[in-house]
Parts: structure tokens; sequence; C-alpha cells
């Protein structure tokens, strides 16, 4: 565990450019980019809108790899020179907002969106009743090539890093899910080859990209198939080896215990704190709406923090949290004109309207819903 830090302390990594403070923005789901997954002016906007309030760190949403792998409507892309463009645009705003700049590399596999790609979706195994297929060997290896140029995309781009995102359930974390994996291949079976994939992509990056280019990691701790003892051991192996600079846990909620009984014993993230780093830093995200939250974090032994809703509802929640650190989130429901004043462009704020409670409601449609 590391001692204790202040939230605007600056933050060195192994390679490339440090951060101001230790507030990241999260990665995000936005739907807010163009149909063929270059950049559009609100997702500009939104994020150089969080870089000028403050935040240490910003990253995109997760971005495709591969049109196969496309979950959301207007999701951000990275797999063709198409989007090159747009994100040389995005990387020198960034820059001169003077934020740390990342692009997340995402592959939805089997939760991929059917509507939206040109085929069936593929994951790691074949799921018949989710209309899912298997891909190969020669397949997976296709993809890990797929996540790596994708990467070398981001920085000749002009991007600090990117963030691989084998958490939630999307394609990298297909192959460290227990249930599903049972493939019979060098990408199956035991715990070394179900994070193979992972593995791979981050070997491929760091032996390609150049020396000062960043490269974290998000896992997900629990849930989607994954084992709790398996990822602390993964997440122990990927800093040990010395190719990331950063892993970002995503614990949904950083106060919560472990939903397994065997682990309950300390917080999620303490599970991950405790770990060597050797050089590697820590960030945690999960419920941080207040100064106090992310403060939490810190004290316990994260490096940094990404912060999700508290960014959505302040672009500048990271100055704040510098003004006052008790600084706490706008309480829900907000209004639609207030998340426009922060920057989030018609599309995001539909879907956030969808989240249950967190848009204010029209008073027709409330008074509706309260009809038998």
């Amino acid at each position: 565990m590391t001692g204790r830090h202040s939230l605007h302390d600056r933050l060195t990594f192994r390679r490339g450019p440090p951060m101001a403070n230790r507030l990241a923005l999260a990665p995000l789901t936005n739907l807010q980019s163009n149909d063929d997954g270059t950049l559009s002016e609100d997702e500009l906007g939104w994020l150089v809108k969080r870089a000028e309030g403050g935040f240490g760190m910003v990253m995109t949403c997760g971005a495709t790899t591969h049109p196969l792998g496309k979950g959301f409507p207007r999701q951000l892309g990275v797999h063709d020179d198409i989007h090159l463009p747009g994100l040389e645009r995005l990387a020198r705003a960034l820059r001169a907002c003077g934020a740390v700049s990342s692009v997340q590399l995402q592959h939805s596999g089997m939760r991929a969106a059917r509507e939206l790609i040109d085929g069936a979706p593929v994951g790691v195994a074949d799921d018949p009743a989710r209309g899912v297929r298997g891909l190969s060997t020669g397949e997976v290896e296709q993809a890990i090539e797929d996540f790596v140029q994708a990467g070398l995309r981001a920085e000749a781009a002009g991007f600090d890093g990117v963030e691989v995102h084998g958490a939630h359930g999307y394609l990298p974390c297909q192959f460290l899910d227990i249930r599903r994996n049972r493939r019979d291949d060098r990408y199956g079976g035991s715990p070394e080859n179900r994070a193979r994939m992972l593995l791979d992509i981050v070997a491929g990056l760091r032996d390609r990209a150049g020396p000062g280019f960043q490269i974290g990691v998000r896992l997900s701790p629990e849930n989607y198939g994954v084992d709790l003892g398996e990822i602390r051991a993964l997440a122990a192996r990927l800093m040990r080896e010395g190719r990331v600079d950063y892993l970002d846990i995503s614990c949904w909620d950083t106060a919560k215990r472990p939903e397994d009984p065997a682990y309950r014993e300390r917080p999620l993230m303490g599970w991950f704190t405790d770990l060597d780093r050797h050089g590697a830093r820590l960030g945690v995200a999960g419920k941080l709406r207040t100064g106090g939250d992310a403060r939490r974090c810190l004290d316990q032994g994260a490096d940094f923090v990404l912060i999700g809703r508290g960014a959505i509802l302040h672009h500048d929640f990271a100055r704040r949290v510098h003004e006052d650190g008790d600084f706490r989130s706008a309480p829900l429901p907000v209004s639609r004109d207030h998340l426009a004043r922060e920057g989030l462009g018609e599309h995001f704020i539909d879907y956030m309207a969808s989240w249950e409670g967190f848009v204010e409601q029209p008073q027709a449609l409330r008074e509706r819903r309260r009809r038998p």
C-alpha cells in the first residue's frame, strides 16, 4: 500500500506525462459520436470541457477495436484510419488543456448490438441461445492484433496512452469468465490460459508502441463470471511484469464488501490496494460523487480515482473538489438544462434519462406514471 496522498498531488507514471492531480475522468458511454465512429462536436465538447474543468486525465468512452465489437449506437471508433482526423483533433485539444489523454480500447464481443453490426456477435464460445459465434484460435489472435492496431492508431493520433477494457463482460473479460470459457486451446481452461488474450494484448502494445506510451488495463473484480482471487492474482501479475503503467479497478461501489463470502473481511478495493505495484499505479472507480468519497479511496491506498457520475453532473468536479474538499455533487434528479450546461449533447442526455432517477421527468410524464 502506498502512503497517504492529497487529491491535488501530482501523479507520475513509469511512462508518459504525469497527471496534475489524482482525479481522472472515467471512461463513460455517451452515445454521441457519429454513426461511423468518427468524433462528433458533441463528444469533443463533452471531453474537452472535463479537461478544462481540471481533471488530471481525460479518457474516452470505450472505442471500438473492430466493427463487430460495436455495442452502442454512435460509439466512438478507433478501428479504422477514417477515425484519425477526429482523434487527432481531440488529442490536441486535451493536451492544450493540460490533461493526460487516453483512449479506452473496447470490443463488446457477445454483448455487441446485433442491429449495429454486420453479422453475428462473436465471443469466447458458441452460444446458440444468444446467437453468438465462438471465435477460432486464429480469430482470437486477430482480435488481439486488432486491439494492438487500435492502440497504435491512438498513439499516431497523439494520445498519451490507452486503456485496455478488460472488464464489464466485454471480450477480454469473456475469456476470464469461468462459466463460459471452456475452450480447449491455449485461450481456455486454466487461469493462465483464460488471461492469455488480455496479457497478449498488453504485451503486443508494449512491444510495438513507443517507449513513452502509457498503457492501462481496466478490470472487474467480481461479477461477469470472474473470480475475485483470480483477478487479484492477475492484477498482481500485470503490475509485476512491468508492461502496464496503471490498473483501473471498476468496483461499481468503492465502499462495498465483496459478494464472495470468502473475501468479505475487507472492502472490495482493499484486495487490490495491498498488492505490490512494482512502479505501476492503481486507480479505482465506483460511486465517487463527493470530495470525501474520493479522498477516502486515497486514504485507503489508491493512487488515483476515476470519476463517472460526478463528472457528468459537474464538468469542473475536479476544480470544485480542489476549492472545497467536502464538495458534493448536485442531488438527483437534475434537469436536462443542467446537463446541457455541463456540456452533454442531446443523445447523451437522452441516455442519462434512461437511468432511473437521474434526469427530471416532464410534469405530464410524471403524472401519467402515477395513474393506475
